[in-house]
Formats: structure tokens, C-alpha cells, sequence
């Protein structure tokens, strides 16, 4: 369960090879607006102008793994280096594949 938490830690702090590496062809990531859904390689172009965040934690996080396939849900509360604290529900999807996971969906809501 570790490694599935560590991923998605590095999700948030991390650049772009890790979604390169961690990432499903064929991802679907729902964001709050401007940013919306993207799917597949537009995931890593996204990422390009977006700041990483350099804090996060993960509150009342909950996980379900079964049959190669994990789903975590929590609550994020992160911040950026002179940025003001961002605070979503969260739930992430991934797939064993091979000998590591993928993440193939991630969905996060703004919340107080």
C-alpha cells in the first residue's frame, strides 16, 4: 500500500518524468476549471507551464486494491511557494502492469 501512496505523493511533487514513468497511455485527469479534463499525451504537455506544488498531504485517505487494480481516495491540502493553500477531494485509479502501477484516472474537487 506504501508504494501505491508514495506514487501518488510523487504525483503532486514531481515532474514530468514521473508522470512519463507512472502514467496509463490513455489517462483521464479531471481538474477544477481552467483546467478541465485531459487525457493521454495532453496530461504531460499540461505540465509543462503548470508550477509543481511543494507541499501535500493526504487526510482520511481511504484505499481499495483488488485484482490488479487500486483506487485511493482523500483529501489533499496543498501549497506552492508563495501560493495560497489548495484543498480538494481527490481519488486516483491504478492498474498493476507488469511490476509496477499506472496511474490510468485521477479526479480532484476543490473543497473548504
Amino acid at each position: 500500500m506504501e508504494e501505491l501512496w508514495s506514487a501518488e505523493r510523487d504525483f503532486w511533487l514531481s515532474g514530468q518524468k514521473h508522470y512519463e514513468e507512472a502514467t496509463a497511455e490513455g489517462a483521464v485527469m479531471v481538474f477544477p476549471d481552467p483546467v478541465g479534463i485531459l487525457t493521454g499525451r495532453a496530461i504531460i504537455e499540461g505540465l509543462q507551464a503548470a508550477p509543481r506544488w511543494s507541499e501535500v498531504a493526504f487526510l482520511e485517505g481511504s484505499a481499495l486494491v483488488e485484482d490488479g487494480t487500486a483506487v485511493l481516495a482523500y483529501r489533499a491540502e496543498a501549497s506552492r511557494e508563495g501560493g495560497e493553500p489548495y484543498r480538494a477531494l481527490c481519488t486516483s485509479c491504478y492498474r498493476r502492469s507488469e511490476d509496477r502501477w499506472c496511474l490510468v484516472s485521477h479526479h480532484q474537487t476543490p473543497a473548504e
